[in-house]
């Protein structure tokens, strides 16, 4: 019987050990009277130290407060995040994907209803909250940031050569083929990856040839058709730009094109503005251009709503997780939340918000006079995704033909209609 309870008392200590790590949602416990800590989950494995500097200014107003910020290697976050909330193990607070991704955990009942934070509805557009929102309205995370995707350019082989700035696809093109016959490499990107020639470079042009938010709408709807002239002229600039590409690049990945941009081997590169701080060093001049248009049409930028802040609806603090929301949604919180930042990732608040960085204030600037909008794909076409990225990847290679590339695309669009 000694022995019994003696065994049963180490049960009772080791479990109280273990209760920290592996509590009720897997969520740190709150052993001291007062305190409350708080498991953050992301995709950004890369913004650790800023993260740690936002939350360390939040705890400045919450001292009671703990939250520690648990990222998850950025392929695996959607699966990771399912498997976590399937198994009651989720994040507290975690980072909410824009459109249908996002509004799928908020429908299956792991997201909360963010409707009712303070300052959400009063202090973001209702551009930069319908990523996040329900057909009912309902808001399931508070906008937290954005990206852009523009032109990085070597501004000290411009200055050498004499080559200006383009001002329409034409003007780009040409640009290009007087970079090659310099011997230069025009352009940094590569396929190897896939997302990124899609995301970045592709989606990132896309509106110059298609149009914007009202267009893009017209093709989600069936008004307009994913193999009209300007859909096969936007293949057509792909197939058009695939001799300026680095030699091999079907066999180049993200981190080759970012150094062959860094060490001067290509000129240019076109990326979104979360690159921004890998090149802080660089020995030389950069800057940034928006990718134009083909003449006689007005260049727009691909400004992306890429990521939201929520709350797990089975938390055991949902009040400190509110809390912590509405401080993001205030003019106050994102002010501090802009300076903790990455370089290259934008508040979306309608507040002003000023930003340390050149270059982050020269991807903002491209935006002035111009109109946005988000990833052609993201708000109703997200199943398009994977035969899109295909399509680019086999024009590039010249497997396949603009006109077939569209053909393709207006056959899946259909489905989804």
């Amino acid at each position: 019987m000694k022995r019994t309870m003696r065994a049963m008392g180490i049960l009772v200590l080791v479990l109280g050990l273990l209760s920290p790590l592996y509590g009720t949602g897997g969520k740190e416990s709150s052993a001291s009277a007062g305190t409350v800590n708080l498991v953050m989950g992301s995709w950004r494995a890369d913004d650790v130290v800023q993260m740690n500097r936002l939350l360390a200014e939040y705890k400045k107003v919450k001292p009671n407060v703990t939250i520690q910020f648990r990222p998850t290697n950025p392929p695996d976050y959607n699966a990771t995040l399912r498997l976590q909330l399937d198994g009651g193990t989720g994040p507290d607070l975690m980072y909410a994907r824009s459109y249908a991704p996002g509004r799928e955990l908020f429908n299956a009942g792991y997201f909360a209803d963010c409707s009712d934070i303070p300052g959400v509805k009063q202090n973001f557009s209702a551009a930069n909250l319908a990523p996040w929102q329900t057909p009912e309205g309902k808001l399931f995370a508070v906008p937290f940031a954005a990206v852009s995707h523009a032109v990085y350019y070597n501004k000290t082989i411009f200055q050498k050569e004499g080559l200006a700035i383009p001002q329409t696809w034409e003007d780009f093109l040409s640009l290009c083929e007087t970079l090659a016959a310099k011997g230069y490499t025009p352009l940094a990107n590569g396929v190897a990856e896939e997302w990124d020639i899609l995301e970045v470079f592709y989606l990132g042009m896309l509106p110059n040839f298609v149009g914007g938010g009202t267009d893009r709408a017209a093709y989600e709807s069936g008004v307009k058709k994913l193999n009209d002239a300007n859909f096969v002229a936007s293949f057509q600039a792909m197939a058009d730009v695939a001799k300026y590409l680095p030699k091999g690049f079907e066999s180049v990945t993200y981190n080759d094109s970012q150094a062959l941009f860094n060490t001067q081997q290509a000129v240019m590169f076109m990326d979104g503005s979360w690159t921004a701080g890998v090149y802080k060093d660089a020995p030389f001049e950069w800057g940034l251009f928006a990718m134009p248009a083909p003449q006689g049409r007005p260049t727009l930028i691909t400004f992306h709503p890429d990521m939201a802040i929520t709350y797990n609806k089975a938390t055991k603090y949902p009040k400190e997780c509110q809390e912590f929301l509405a401080w993001l949604a205030s003019p106050e919180g994102a002010a501090i939340a802009s300076k903790a930042l990455p370089v290259g990732f934008f508040p979306m608040i309608n507040a002003s918000i000023t930003l340390d960085d050149p270059h982050a204030n020269e991807f903002l600037a491209l935006n002035q006079g111009k109109n946005t909008d988000a990833r052609f794909v993201w708000p109703k076409f997200l199943d398009l995704y994977a035969p899109m990225n295909q399509a680019v990847i086999k024009v590039l290679k010249g497997e396949q033909t603009p006109q077939q590339a569209a053909n393709d695309m207006e056959t899946a669009a259909a489905t989804m209609r």
